[in-house]
């Protein structure tokens, strides 16, 4: 976990607790001891891939770091029904307020996992690479993402920042596919920016003028392209630039894209619809 990471991740843990605490948990302070120590282990009660882990322990050391953590199971993890996670030891007061912000996080991002692992599995055999996008929750996508990255997916762009990528709408506004690539080309080096440029094409028309300015180019994303489009677009670029589908793919029809040649797929269910993956926590007196 890198210092800009870390950073965030504490910016957002003081964002939850401000969100679920407030002016305090009553129901704690009414009905245990405030110097009362207890133990509780986080359950698997789901199958599938298990993501943010590091995250949790992260969480629970930030807000008490007193807290002792058993882990016994890591980021990237294939679980079942009963696995145990971690165990947690310490005051049953910040156990209380750590668990559902811990159960939160860490359901989130191993849904996010399970489901990624289940598109990168389909992929085996190619080079093909499944890519998230900026489809995520906000205040969110940094965990989103590296719930992405621990199912075995690739990272996209992470923001408007880190990458000028030309869409339809860039497009349009433009004037045309030449002109708005003949600008970006010309705003990434006035501002010495050493960022990639990447352009959204709709149709083989639009490709060949992109292909026709490739110096102004790293990366086409073919939009809405069917299988067969997009085996002879890739053939007509033919390495000159890096390629991505994108647009309606889904889990049935995810791999006939990547026989196509095309090498990555980006896929906004990766992280805008996905379904967390069910873990509880269980508490014991020690």
């Amino acid at each position: 976990m890198d210092r800009n990471f870390r950073e965030r991740l504490h910016q957002f843990v003081e964002l939850a607790m401000a969100e679920d605490v407030g002016e305090g948990d009553h129901t704690t302070l009414s009905t245990v001891s405030v110097d009362q120590s207890g133990e509780a282990k986080l359950l698997v009660k789901e199958s599938g891939i298990l993501a943010g882990v590091e995250v949790g322990i992260e969480i629970i050391q930030y807000i008490d770091s007193t807290v002792e953590v058993e882990k016994l199971l890591s980021d990237g993890d294939q679980v079942s029904i009963g696995d145990i996670v971690l165990y947690m030891r310490g005051k049953i007061h910040s156990i209380l307020k750590i668990e559902r912000l811990l159960l939160n996080v860490m359901q989130r991002m191993s849904g996010i996992a399970t489901r990624t692992r289940e598109y990168v599995d389909l992929l085996q055999g190619t080079s093909t690479q499944v890519l998230d996008t900026r489809k995520t929750t906000p205040g969110i996508r940094f965990l989103e993402k590296d719930a992405v990255r621990i199912g075995g997916g690739a990272n996209h762009r992470f923001g408007l920042y880190d990458m000028i990528l030309i869409k339809d709408n860039h497009v349009d506004y433009a004037g045309g596919i030449t002109a708005a690539l003949n600008s970006a080309f010309r705003y990434r080096a006035e501002h010495a920016l050493h960022i990639p440029i990447e352009i959204e094409v709709r149709n083989e028309q639009e490709l060949n003028e992109v292909l026709d300015s490739t110096d102004k180019v790293d990366r086409v994303m073919l939009d809405n392209f069917t299988p067969e489009e997009t085996k002879k677009a890739v053939n007509l670029i033919a390495g000159r630039l890096i390629t991505e589908s994108s647009g309606g793919i889904t889990f049935d029809t995810i791999r006939a894209y990547a026989l196509a040649g095309v090498d990555f797929i980006s896929v906004g269910a990766l992280t805008h619809s996905v379904k967390s993956l069910d873990l509880s926590l269980k508490a014991k007196l020690i």
